[in-house]
């Protein structure tokens, strides 16, 4: 065993955090043998809730908890912390447009950025799961101009899973034969998932998902209707937002900057776009990147099919026009 890492999550009395701090805590993200430090950031009204949290990872009496830290002072909460997980946001509720979410959760993400640049690690890798997640986690980054800007990315991990799920359901095959399904772009309903350069083992090794399901018509449609509307569609069932699968997507996202990406495999996440696959500069784009090391490297010179070229440039559109608002909530 090696020495504690400390580790933030936000919104932490919340129902992602629920489900993710479990993740954490028994080593699925940072290592069977990696010792831990929880700081739990909520909001003082949450303070109660979030000691019956406390209460609970202490239950559960996983040996790689040394010691949890409840706290409503971001000050605390982000003192030395080398992995954060922004999950804290106001959620989005029926029937609310994404417009709505961006005004309220800006604010708060210029907030932490300001607490990461003063109090953290300068290596601290910072996940944003509270929406809009690829323009919050912009914002943080500029107000933690300490901190290099790869640092911060946003989740579209949870739609990559989505979209894998739905092609191994279609192929009826474990989902785990199925991999490098692409997110491009935003986290939001213009996002494009992309199967284009995913593969499916098929028990002869793996062939490309497209020659699998012979089924265009499917993936040019369905497919990344599907997947973009996701998220409404939990809603709808469940009367709540995606909790569970969302704290799997943001444990998934940070075990893989932390162990690297497997040989051959490829994920998507948010990050500060390059320009690569003519995305705009300079805003949080999804792409498929590699990690080693803990530093990811956009994928380049894949095919983008050209049904999907249209719709990068509308995800990048509305990327460019989230960053516009949310720089001019900052300002005033």
């Amino acid at each position: 065993m090696g020495s504690p890492i400390r580790v933030v999550v936000t919104g932490a009395a919340g129902q992602i955090a629920y489900s993710l701090l479990y993740q954490i805590a028994k080593g699925d993200v940072f290592g069977a043998d990696q010792p831990l430090i929880l700081h739990l950031l909520d909001i003082p009204p949450m303070m109660g809730v979030l000691g019956g949290v406390v209460m609970e990872i202490m239950d559960c009496a996983l040996p790689l908890v040394r010691e949890v830290i409840p706290t409503a002072d971001p000050a605390v909460a982000f003192k030395d912390v080398e992995a954060a997980f922004l999950v804290g946001a106001m959620p989005r509720k029926e029937g609310m447009e994404r417009k709505d979410l961006l005004s309220a959760n800006v604010k708060i993400f210029k907030v932490q950025g300001e607490a990461l640049d003063k109090y953290a690690k300068k290596t601290v890798k910072v996940l944003v799961v509270g929406n809009p997640a690829n323009t919050n986690a912009l914002i943080c980054s500029k107000y933690a101009p300490s901190i290099p800007r790869e640092n911060f990315t946003a989740m579209t991990r949870l739609d990559q899973n989505r979209g894998c799920s739905q092609i191994a359901d279609r192929l009826k095959v474990p989902v785990g034969q199925v991999k490098n399904v692409i997110i491009w772009g935003n986290h939001s309903a213009t996002q494009v998932p992309d199967a284009n350069s995913a593969t499916v083992d098929l028990g002869s090794g793996h062939v490309p998902v497209v020659e699998a399901l012979k089924n265009d018509e499917w993936l040019k449609g369905e497919f990344i209707t599907t997947v973009q509307k996701r998220g409404a569609a939990v809603i709808a069932a469940r009367k709540m937002s995606s909790a569970m699968s969302a704290a799997k997507a943001a444990g998934d996202h940070m075990h893989d900057i932390w162990h690297g990406t497997p040989p051959g495999s490829f994920v998507s996440m948010g990050v500060i776009s390059d320009g690569s696959y003519g995305a705009p500069n300079d805003v949080i784009f999804s792409f498929p990147v590699t990690i080693a090391n803990k530093e990811w490297k956009i994928v380049q010179g894949l095919d983008i099919p050209s049904h999907a070229k249209p719709l990068l440039e509308a995800t990048g559109k509305e990327l460019l026009e989230e960053k516009t608002e949310a720089l001019a909530v900052c300002e005033h």
